[in-house]
Order: structure tokens, then sequence, then C-alpha cells
């Protein structure tokens, strides 16, 4: 396992542009996010419709839509950001087809099993550790945000989950743009402290989909997912992970509900799979 304290990725003589970012959602929560050079690949999940996914204890789910690319389609990767080791976020597609030597940040439990698998550029954060990335003349410094992805003793027995925090840099350590991602967590106190280190977040990507496990709610439906909103306070968020398996039992239809009654309608972008959302950023 590799230190996890700074990494310097392939610049090609490139000038980073800070001014224009852009998020294509492919699906569940895998994500493509262009921005300041870098390009980013999020949980990845490319399986199809009617594909089976393996969760552990006997549990299996089955995929209800297909990707909105195929993982051969992908761009030239600077590397992976992976929230925890669990096969609708790291699947045997990707274990196939993904480079071995693509870096991949994530929790100490992933990097342990992804080493099994021939991976090698590994980087393992603990809560609140950071790893920062140099391309160019663009930082990104990422920093894993505390996660609970099941209560009490279930989720003891469920993969250790991290959300990210990543913060975009140029040359003298300005922050021109935050980006805060849940992973599969629910809501708990420790977020709470996420907006007292993180004050000011641009935009949050978060995971609902109120995945449920012998009746047992996994990841945030509608109700935690405007919760959340209110506590980590982003200028815009973005709901990813839903309507995907058969294992999550709370719709986007539901939370788009719950955003209106809330009014919070303001701070909500929707994207439906192959959808691609543009930020920019003055200068």
């Amino acid at each position: 396992m590799q230190s996890t304290n700074n990494l310097v990725l392939p610049a090609h003589d490139f000038k980073a542009d800070f001014e224009n970012g852009s998020i294509f959602f492919v699906g569940t929560a895998t994500v493509l996010l262009r921005y300041a050079g870098f390009t980013i690949l999020t949980d990845p999940n490319f399986l199809h419709k009617g594909d089976h996914v393996h969760l552990g204890y006997g549990l299996r789910s089955t995929r209800l839509t297909n990707p909105a690319l195929e993982i051969e389609q992908l761009p030239p990767l600077d590397f992976l950001l992976l929230s925890h080791m669990h096969e609708d976020h790291f699947d045997r597609v990707a274990e196939e087809k993904l480079d071995r030597n693509l870096p991949i940040v994530t929790t100490s439990h992933a990097t342990a099993k992804l080493k099994k698998k021939g991976f090698n550029a590994l980087h393992a954060l603990n809560t609140w550790e950071t790893i920062s990335l140099t391309k160019g003349d663009a930082r990104l410094n990422i920093t894993a945000m505390p996660g609970i992805h099941g209560p009490s003793i279930l989720g003891a027995l469920l993969p250790p989950v991290m959300g990210s925090m990543l913060e975009f840099q140029t040359p003298n350590r300005e922050t021109k743009f935050r980006i805060y991602i849940s992973g599969d967590t629910l809501v708990h106190e420790q977020l709470k402290e996420i907006p007292q280190r993180y004050p000011n977040i641009d935009l949050a990507l978060l995971h609902l989909g109120g995945t449920k496990a012998f009746g047992i709610l996994l990841t945030m439906d509608a109700k935690q997912g405007i919760k959340a909103i209110q506590i980590i306070n982003p200028r815009t968020a973005i709901p990813i992970h839903y309507n995907d398996y058969t294992v999550f039992k709370s719709s986007l239809e539901e939370f788009m509900d719950a955003i209106a009654q809330a009014g919070l309608e303001h701070k909500v972008k929707y994207l439906d799979p192959g959808d691609t959302y543009q930020f920019h950023i003055s200068s």
C-alpha cells in the first residue's frame, strides 16, 4: 500500500481550467467528474439491467437499469475514488477491465480487498485524513468524511464506508471549488462536524436510494436526504444512487416530493443517467 500524503499525477504540460467543470452521471453512484484538469471516476458500476450483485450474507440484488456508458467508453482517468467495497460500487466489470495501475483512493478495508485482486496504486484514508494530488499547476485535496452504512450491529457487519471532501486549489493554494460526496451513509451525529470544518461547500453528491436489508435502512431515504442537505448546507445538491437496484426502496420521486415540501427546490439539481451537470466558477 502506498503513502497517502501526496500523489503527483502526469500533467503533460497542461494548464488547469479553474472556471469550467462537469459531472457526467453514469448511474448508481458512478459519476465522471472533470475539473481543473482532473478526470475522476467514482464507485464504478457498469453491470447491466438484469445482472445481479452479491452484497454479503446471502443477500443479492438485481440491477434495474443500464449504465449510461460502457467502461470501454471512459476517457483516460487520473484516479478512482471509491466509497467502499460493495459490488454495486466496484463490480466485476470494473475488476476485470480497469487498469491495475490506476490510482485508487478509498478505505483501508477496500485497499486490502483490491490488493488481493491485483490493483497496485492504492491509497487508504481514515476519517478526516487527507491525500493531496497534484497535476501540473492544480492541486486537489481529498479528505475522508465520516460515514455509517448501517445501524448498530448490522453496521458492524457491513464494509466500512467513507464520504469524501474534494477541494480543488490553484497554485497559490486558493480553494476554487469544494465537493462533498456522501458515500453510502445514514444521517448520524458526526455529519454535523462536516460544515463546522468546511462551512462553504459548493456541491454535494448524495447517495440516496433507501437501501434496505432485513427491513433495516442502510442508505439515506428521502427523509434522511432532506436532513443531510440541511446539515451539510451545500450551495447545490445532486442526488445519485437511486432507482438502480431492487434493494433500493426509496425512489427519486419520493425525494423530489420531499424536497418540494421542504421548500428546497432551489438547492437541488436532478440528473438522469447520461445527463451532464456543467458548473462555472468566476475567476
